[in-house]
């Protein structure tokens, strides 16, 4: 289900280049830049201004000679011919691709880079984040939903961090399409682990990013990125979050745009889920189904959901096997509990383990954890 747009429409090239120039002036930002653009017009206007750019309350001295000097413009001619080599669209808010929702925000990016296919970010859309430090339940749930919106081809939006973002993308990639949002270029591979997924992510969705070519991934680009998730969706849903969270962030910036904000719970005895128990005392929408988003977004089922992969099929458990079983749920739980509960010694229980792991019943979580398959 795709947003109403205007017909297909790409500005002229002088004119993505005069956005583009705007962006790339240093020490400028998308909010110094909308200060001007609500002064002057338009980019091109901007440029023209020389030193009336003063005028705008907060220019930097060193923005006003970028301007004036001419370098703004070289800057964006070379800039655009290393996107073309890179193969890359770029996206002002003067082409019609430009995602309706985003530019609707507080302080839109002037350039979207896009890997991929930048029609996928005119759909349907909502974001999924959650803690890199996920639990096994998180990565699951988040795995589900993100592949189940995208089987009803909402585009499934998130940052391509570890944790849950990997696995919505992973999720939503199987089934449809989803947009990674980075918090550096497009060009450069981070997370390094993640850049088979990048590539998948690129076919079936896009790579976006509103940071110039070769920018490295420092600290500060992240909660900034977070505005382009959330602008990018008419809802965002926090899958695992710690009290201090970057998806906290994301949520607050989804509320202060008017869009809805969704949580599933976790343990209460969880770290991992304090954030997202908060959001639910703050207002946030309950949810433990794909439905739940979709009727209240008002979207319905855009298409019928893809026939669900084949469960591996799995081997039935000994009595043995099921009296260590009932020790184990859906919850991780370290080995040295598992011993202690079942009263088996411990060469047992390793063994037992590995045995219900072959068969599909058990799958280890992490930091010597497990937990049953459901």
């Amino acid at each position: 289900m795709a947003d109403a747009t205007p017909q297909n429409r790409t500005p002229a090239p002088d004119t993505l280049e005069d956005w583009l120039a705007l962006h790339l002036v240093p020490g400028l930002g998308p909010r110094g830049a909308n200060a001007l653009l609500q002064a002057f017009g338009s980019p091109a206007a901007v440029l023209a201004a020389g030193k009336d750019v003063r005028v705008v309350k907060g220019i930097r001295a060193s923005v006003v000679a970028e301007l004036t000097s001419g370098a703004a413009r070289r800057r964006a001619a070379e800039e655009r011919k290393r996107a073309r080599r890179l193969g890359l669209t770029l996206l002002c808010p003067d082409d019609s691709r430009y995602p309706r929702r985003l530019a609707a925000i507080y302080d839109p990016p002037l350039i979207l880079y896009v890997r991929g296919d930048a029609g996928c970010l005119a759909q349907s859309a909502v974001a999924v984040v959650g803690s890199r430090a996920a639990t096994t339940y998180g990565l699951r749930i988040a795995r589900r939903f993100a592949n189940e919106l995208a089987a009803r081809q909402i585009t499934v939006v998130s940052g391509l961090a570890l944790g849950i973002d990997t696995a919505a993308h992973e999720g939503a990639v199987a089934a449809g399409a989803t947009a990674a949002v980075l918090g550096c270029g497009v060009d450069v591979p981070y997370p390094v682990r993640n850049q088979a997924l990048a590539r998948r992510i690129a076919e079936r969705g896009a790579v976006i990013s509103e940071n110039p070519l070769g920018t490295q991934p420092e600290a500060f680009r992240f909660p900034v990125r977070n505005r382009i998730i959330s602008g990018l969706a008419q809802g965002v849903l926090v899958v695992e979050a710690a009290a201090r969270s970057g998806s906290l962030i994301t949520a607050r910036l989804a509320l202060d745009e008017g869009r809805e904000v969704f949580a599933v719970p976790g343990r209460v005895d969880s770290g991992k889920s304090v954030g997202t128990h908060r959001l639910l005392q703050d207002g946030a929408k309950l949810v433990y189904r794909v439905d739940d988003i979709l009727e209240e977004l008002g979207l319905g089922e855009a298409a019928p959901p893809a026939a669900a992969a084949p469960a591996p099929e799995r081997g039935a458990p000994t009595p043995e096997e099921a009296g260590l079983l009932a020790h184990l749920d859906a919850y991780p739980r370290h080995i040295d509990e598992i011993i202690s509960s079942s009263g088996l010694p411990a060469p047992k229980v390793n063994e037992l383990l590995l045995t219900l792991e072959l068969k599909g019943l058990v799958e280890a979580a992490g930091g010597r954890q497990f937990r049953a398959v459901t």
